[in-house]
């Protein structure tokens, strides 16, 4: 007989202790402790414990009922083993809706719920096992690409090396046409320098034989009697040129030596457009044979 009130009291204190309890994490069990007076959680009040979740709201906070619905900010744990726990409004607990996958809101209503956090544990698992495959499988490609973009600097680099080789060699050859080009240019200046020496002296040699022609009291210099006497106008030989068209074609001078003559009326006379030398028909030291040599050397 002894035996069985003992099992009842075992029975009873399990009963007070799970309605003491319920709806408290764990974190917060110990400040739920048996047959101790009760110290509301903001520190506003001291009640007995068996005042805890006795349906009657004690403490401001709501501390007091956190199994029951009693207080209006009060909230009900939802332990869920095998899911995500999570708090709820303690106004849901026992309103005949299931709130807790493992129906704890639901322990003093008439409604029926089943515990079904396992399935939604399994579920969640599989979508996070499912996004963790996908995770793997982009930090796959990831490295993949990142191995393949390591092989495409590579070969990039190579060729970039290559192409600098390349672009040195045609410098290379590029330095090189430019002297040889240079070194042309040089041969060809230096060979029209001396085609232009040997012209030059034609030319003073025809110059100076022209002033001897000109130059008939061979006292180096002619002046402007001798330039009527021996020069004409190409259109008209027998028009005698004036005084001052003389001394126009003498430079403004009235008489000149070789240097001068050179620079002013020999250039008129190598023109060979407005005047000429005399034709006197081909007699001994005459200027017909030089006029030829002067239209040789204009050439």
């Amino acid at each position: 007989m002894h035996f069985y009130f003992i099992l009842a009291a075992i029975f009873l204190c399990g009963f007070v202790d799970s309605r003491k309890i319920r709806g408290i994490s764990s974190s917060y069990k110990r400040f739920y402790r048996e047959r101790r007076s009760f110290l509301c959680l903001d520190g506003s009040k001291i009640i007995p414990f068996e005042q805890v979740n006795d349906d009657y709201c004690d403490c401001e906070d709501g501390s007091d009922e956190p199994g029951t619905s009693a207080c209006p900010g009060g909230r009900f744990y939802c332990t869920n083993l095998g899911f995500r726990p999570h708090y709820l409004p303690s106004s849901r607990v026992n309103d005949g809706i299931c709130d807790c996958c493992d129906a704890s809101d639901e322990y003093n209503s008439h409604t029926h719920c089943q515990n079904s956090c396992r399935n939604l544990g399994q579920r969640e698992r599989a979508a996070v096992e499912g996004q963790m495959r996908n995770l793997d499988e982009g930090l796959r490609l990831k490295q993949q690409l990142i191995e393949e973009g390591v092989l495409l600097w590579r070969e990039k680099q190579s060729q970039l090396r290559d192409l600098q080789q390349v672009a040195e060699d045609l410098q290379i050859k590029l330095e090189e046409h430019k002297h040889r080009t240079h070194e042309a240019d040089q041969l060809k200046t230096l060979k029209a320098l001396e085609a232009g020496d040997s012209g030059f002296t034609h030319h003073n040699n025809t110059a100076t034989s022209i002033f001897q022609i000109l130059d008939s009291n061979k006292d180096g210099r002619i002046t402007v009697d001798e330039v009527q006497a021996k020069v004409a106008f190409v259109q008209d030989e027998e028009w005698l040129l004036s005084e001052d068209e003389v001394v126009a074609l003498l430079g403004g001078a009235h008489q000149m030596d070789l240097a001068m003559f050179q620079h002013t009326l020999w250039e008129s006379l190598k023109a060979g457009d407005r005047l000429k030398i005399k034709d006197t028909h081909g007699t001994p030291g005459s200027l017909a044979g030089e006029e030829t040599h002067l239209k040789v050397a204009d050439r």
